[in-house]
């Protein structure tokens, strides 16, 4: 949460008929029926009428002056509609590590490599033996794979 309220209605770009969401480097499309609602929002944000922020940049506005919602306020408003944001969360991190080797996901989401390895053991992954690399070619100077009772 604490990263999607920084966000700023810059951050929501239309490319004809698509709607982008730059959460990253490219920017990520957008859902048609989230998108439609994406929309909306924007054209009606909360906390626009007050002296302090007619001109307000942020996705979604806070109370004060040139700060945006607070996390803890926009899952909230997440839990009043039925989405359960903290579970959601966790759910996504943990079929990530499904797919993805925990070293990966963490770089990717700005983990420490611990946490993510401690949520792999926890689902029973089966990325716990990944070693990063090509596995796919010997090592130079290594003879052929032999048998033991050869």
């Amino acid at each position: 949460m604490s990263r999607i309220v920084r966000l700023s209605v810059d951050d929501v770009v239309r490319d004809g008929e698509t709607v982008l969401l730059r959460l990253g480097d490219p920017a990520s499309p957008v859902p048609a029926p989230v998108a439609a609602l994406l929309l909306a929002h924007i054209a009606n944000r909360d906390n626009m009428n007050t002296a302090t922020n007619p001109a307000s940049r942020w996705l979604f506005p806070g109370r004060r002056a040139g700060q945006p919602s607070r996390p803890d306020h926009l899952s909230a408003l997440l839990s009043e509609v039925g989405v359960p944001a903290a579970a959601a969360r966790g759910a996504a991190i943990r079929q990530q590590l499904l797919e993805l080797p925990a070293p990966v996901v963490a770089d990717a989401l700005g983990y420490h490599d611990k946490t993510t390895t401690r949520l792999l053991n926890e689902i029973s992954g089966t990325w716990s033996r990944y070693g990063p690399g090509d596995h796919g070619k010997s090592l130079p100077g290594s003879a052929a794979p032999t048998t033991l009772d050869s």
